[in-house]
């Protein structure tokens, strides 16, 4: 693909994986390809679409198992979370949408009974996004964290429904951000390690031709490297690079 074509095909895999989540986790295939029709895909690109869908937990066809992948302790605490939650959704139809517009309204007694009953529906969302690197505790803070704002945000809408979407939005989004920083973190991390192996296998090579610890500024000669580039890559490794002198 060229780099526009690839750019439309990232922002249009974004938008199907967003719209699985709002359809409980599952994507038809029809949708897919609707989705995609501007790109004229093969279809073995298609089955690399399936792939990577199904392996970000979300079904084609039909949803995954939610709770598929999930470690052992991930298991254990949300079935510990689940009984300290387990009455707080119980409401009618009617009830629920009185509370709805008694939020909207700005009541905050409201306000805090629509967390209550959406702190459940938490833990389901936070299932969609489970396995992406994030602890699912960690998911269901940054939903319940959402969600607490998001009732105070409601005063603009006009009807229920659409302030329940807003809700449910704000908690998939919150979730997504979660998962993308945290993705950012580990490819930073990943880089920093790089770096710092790096500089110390060449530190090790060095000190093993010149029998003994090496200068920053040997180093820097004997490998092109800069300087500075060494001297972040000690300070990233905490000065650990025994093969380097820190005097």
């Amino acid at each position: 693909m060229e780099t526009g074509q690839e750019l439309v095909f990232a922002r249009t895999l974004e938008d199907v994986k967003k719209l699985a989540r709002k359809q409980q986790g599952c994507i038809s295939r029809e949708q897919v390809k609707e989705a995609f029709k501007k790109l004229e895909l093969k279809e073995e690109q298609f089955q690399m679409i399936y792939d990577y869908l199904e392996k970000h937990k979300i079904g084609i066809g039909k949803p995954m198992d939610p709770e598929d992948g999930l470690s052992e302790e991930e298991i254990d605490y949300l079935e510990e979370y689940k009984k300290e939650i387990a009455s707080m959704g119980q409401i009618s139809s009617g009830e629920k949408e009185a509370v709805f517009l008694s939020a909207m309204a700005g009541e905050l007694n409201a306000q805090r009974r629509l967390i209550d009953l959406y702190l459940p529906q938490v833990v389901e969302i936070s299932k969609l996004y489970a396995g992406q690197g994030v602890f699912i505790e960690d998911l269901i803070g940054e939903g319940n964290l959402a969600l607490s704002m998001a009732v105070t945000m409601l005063g603009c809408m006009e009807h229920a429904q659409e302030a329940e979407g807003i809700l449910v939005q704000m908690i998939m989004d919150a979730m997504e951000e979660c998962i993308t920083g945290t993705v950012r973190e580990m490819e930073k991390d990943r880089k920093v390690l790089e770096r710092v192996n790096h500089v110390a296998d060449k530190a090790k090579e060095l000190a093993a031709d010149l029998h003994r610890k090496v200068t920053v500024e040997e180093l820097a000669s004997e490998t092109g490297m800069t300087v500075k580039a060494i001297q972040e890559a000690m300070r990233m490794s905490g000065f650990a690079i025994e093969d380097i002198e820190c005097g």
